[in-house]
């Protein structure tokens, strides 16, 4: 316990900046959004941009004159931020130890290589559902002044679910990253690449047709907003997809962490 505790106090600046950059994006959004608010104007505006733009940004998915089509559409930007904070307060937590030469001490605690892990993960899976819920609560909050209905909470109950699995994959994969990777300088910038691949992966995936496949590869797709606000529920496959991976990437990130060899 007095890992889990010292991480969440190591992070907690980290935690903190995160946030504050997260509500800044939520107020500031909302604010622009009041100009275009019932707006049946704006919608001709968007039908003017070119049919790539509009499939890559899915904005036949939404109408962005509405509460709930606006936070559609901002979801991918909160998934984003969620799932690189999520892949750098894990790969961090381990690779730190070894960049500031504190894996010596580490390693004399009377506590299994494992048990570290554990202490680690848990701040940092702390730390995941915190932003999630300061997202969700700063949503509420700001989308208040378009008076949302019952339909719009539930959307955005969704929406806030799928960030926090696409929060737990990056997690997974930042700390199987920050266990396999010997040079520990590489683990958050090779986190952060594949966050992004699998961004523009997810936008490549929606531009045309023959390149649908690729939303398998892409977990902003698994948790995609327009497909939640059709359906009204998250889906099964991709979530128990989501939940293989996540499993076998903290299994991994265990075992390779307790064979590999650490830089004192």
């Amino acid at each position: 316990m007095n890992i889990f505790f010292r991480e969440l106090r190591a992070n907690l600046k980290s935690l903190v900046i995160w946030c504050v950059i997260l509500i800044l994006l939520v107020v500031v959004g909302a604010a622009k959004f009041t100009a275009y608010y019932n707006d049946p104007s704006m919608l001709a505006v968007l039908n003017a941009f070119p049919k790539a733009v509009v499939d890559a940004m899915e904005l036949n998915s939404f109408n962005l004159t509405t509460v709930t089509g606006f936070y559609g559409l901002m979801m991918i930007y909160y998934a984003l931020m969620a799932g690189i904070a999520a892949a750098m307060w894990a790969s961090d937590s381990i690779s730190k130890e070894e960049r500031d030469k504190t894996v010596e001490f580490s390693l004399v605690l009377p506590v299994s290589r494992g048990r570290v892990i554990s202490g680690k993960l848990l701040a940092a899976l702390v730390n995941c559902i915190v932003f999630v819920l300061v997202t969700w609560g700063v949503s509420l909050v700001a989308a208040q002044q378009f008076h949302p209905d019952q339909a719009f909470n539930h959307f955005l109950a969704l929406e806030m679910a799928g960030m926090f699995f696409i929060e737990l994959i990056f997690l997974a994969i930042g700390l199987f990253l920050g266990c396999a990777m010997k040079q520990y300088k590489s683990s958050g910038s090779i986190a952060i690449a594949i966050i992004l691949v699998t961004y523009f992966l997810s936008v490549f995936s929606g531009m045309q047709a023959n390149l649908d496949f690729l939303k398998y590869f892409t977990p902003f797709k698994y948790f995609d907003a327009g497909v939640l606000l059709q359906s009204g529920k998250l889906d099964p496959m991709y979530m128990l997809l989501s939940a293989a991976i996540i499993v076998v990437c903290v299994i991994a990130a265990y075992w390779v962490y307790n064979k590999r060899d650490l830089y004192i």
